[in-house]
């Protein structure tokens, strides 16, 4: 029998994975996100409240192993101030990149504040990357990613910059539901996408259409 973790039944390892990039579903790892017509934002049901949470998102991501968010964890209890700060830096991250992401999907310019948190993740991320040979090619890799408490963090700024810089912007989305405000890639073909999950924010917005139209 598996041994317990201490990342089992944290609401952040079960957050559904839809937005297409890494650095979208890290912004997605809310219940849901409410702006009102004076532009302020709210968040519903936050499911990242420590660094513990932020492992097991990133476990459930795919971006650790079980093996190494345990290695991870074990090593935050040691380093408890390192790994708060580390905590702190991400949730200021997802932050940065969900309004970095809205104003893209307005058609907006993205505000130098959270271009500022951006660029400062991306400069301590970049300063660990170093080129590797592997399989006949050059490739960027940080030789102390495994045992770094920051490793979630620099993988997600660096996908949030691929993104950024190679991605085809014009896809990005905001779901249309009245209670979610996820961001998420459309690569549909006719780009036609308008949920986060048609199961979900699709069906509700189909029902509450249904009773609308009945007498």
């Amino acid at each position: 029998m598996a041994k317990p973790s201490v990342l089992d039944g944290r609401a952040a390892g079960a957050v559904h994975l839809v937005g297409g990039r890494l650095c979208l579903d890290f912004v997605n790892s809310v219940g849901a996100r409410r702006v009102s017509p004076s532009g302020e934002m709210t968040i519903r049901d936050e499911k990242l409240g420590d660094y513990l949470d932020l492992l097991a998102w990133a476990q459930n991501a795919g971006l650790l192993t079980a093996s190494g968010a345990e290695r991870l964890a074990r090593k935050s209890t040691r380093r408890e101030k390192e790994s708060t700060i580390v905590f702190r830096r991400a949730a200021k991250l997802r932050e940065a990149l969900y309004y970095i992401f809205r104003a893209v999907v307005l058609g907006k310019k993205a505000e130098l504040l959270h271009l500022r948190v951006l660029n400062e993740e991306l400069r301590i991320a970049r300063a660990e990357e170093g080129l590797v040979f592997q399989k006949a090619h050059f490739a960027w890799q940080w030789p102390a990613a495994d045992s770094s408490l920051d490793r979630v963090v620099w993988a997600v700024v660096r996908s949030a910059a691929e993104l950024l810089t190679q991605g085809d912007l014009t896809r990005l989305r905001q779901c249309g539901g009245d209670d979610c405000g996820w961001i998420f890639e459309d690569t549909s073909r006719n780009r036609s996408r308008r949920w986060c999950e048609m199961r979900d924010c699709g069906n509700v917005a189909k029902v509450r259409r249904f009773r609308q139209r009945q007498p």
